[in-house]
């Protein structure tokens, strides 16, 4: 890419000449804490801070209190890059990436339960605690043809409903649903996953050459193994995974 080329994704990615990177800060796999100046930690910031140097660009990081906000924010036209979970409801709005690492989601039940795929648990009469407009609950939202989902604002309220009213089974990722089960004897998990939730870097539609360059960096992170360096760096090994190397064009 020619410095004309690069000069035209830094107009339109950070018109500012700052890249305003909008960070969901729930997500404990891709913000594992902050710095000593209060900004976030991770493997999402760390995505955030590549692409501003790769842009030569200075980068601030946003804090968000979970990845609704991050979308709702675009309307405000208060990020350039939103680092959080790809789905439908969300590219209406938002031109994603490829997804650079991906995290499984499954259910948490009680040990006498009779659920053992997720396929069991979508039955008439089942009720499901979720997160509401976590990425793993908008696709629950559109995927579930019989079971309810009843949704709190927290993924803690969602695991107090589930235990408490009780429902039958509690959505979410994997890895705070083993600490859950971990913590709470008579529970048990759903071996096998009933999506992936893929985290990627949006921007706004309509910005053609910086939603090429954004998806050409991701697969070059991939390949490169930029990402799996920083999922190593930040110990979330084992818990989130490298998504694979995607065939797919570009959202604009």
């Amino acid at each position: 890419m020619t410095e004309h080329d690069l000069e035209r994704v830094r107009s339109q990615l950070c018109p500012t000449g700052v890249l305003r990177a909008a960070i969901n800060m729930t997500n404990g796999l891709l913000v594992t804490g902050e710095s000593a100046a209060g900004d976030p930690v991770g493997v999402s910031p760390d995505m955030a801070a590549a692409i501003a140097q790769a842009l030569d660009v200075p980068v601030k990081l946003l804090p968000y209190p979970g990845p609704g906000f991050v979308a709702d924010a675009l309307d405000e036209n208060a990020w350039d890059i939103g680092n959080i979970a790809a789905e439908p409801e969300r590219a209406k709005t938002i031109a994603f990436s490829p997804s650079y690492c991906e995290i499984q989601a499954t259910y948490l039940v009680l040990e006498d339960s009779p659920f053992q795929t997720p396929a069991d648990v979508d039955a008439a009469g089942i009720r499901i605690a979720a997160k509401a407009r976590a990425a793993y609950e908008l696709w629950l939202r559109d995927n579930l043809q019989n079971a309810q989902i009843e949704t709190t604002d927290s993924f803690e309220s969602s695991v107090e409903l589930f235990l408490t009213k009780p429902l039958d089974a509690l959505a979410g990722l994997r890895p705070p649903l083993l600490k859950e089960r971990a913590a709470r004897p008579g529970t048990r998990i759903v071996e096998q996953s009933f999506t992936a939730v893929q985290q990627s870097i949006g921007c706004r539609h309509g910005l053609s050459e910086a939603s090429t360059w954004l998806h050409q960096f991701v697969q070059h992170s991939i390949a490169s193994g930029f990402v799996q360096q920083r999922i190593d760096h930040h110990g979330v090994t084992g818990r989130l995974s490298v998504s694979p190397l995607s065939d797919s064009r570009p959202a604009t």
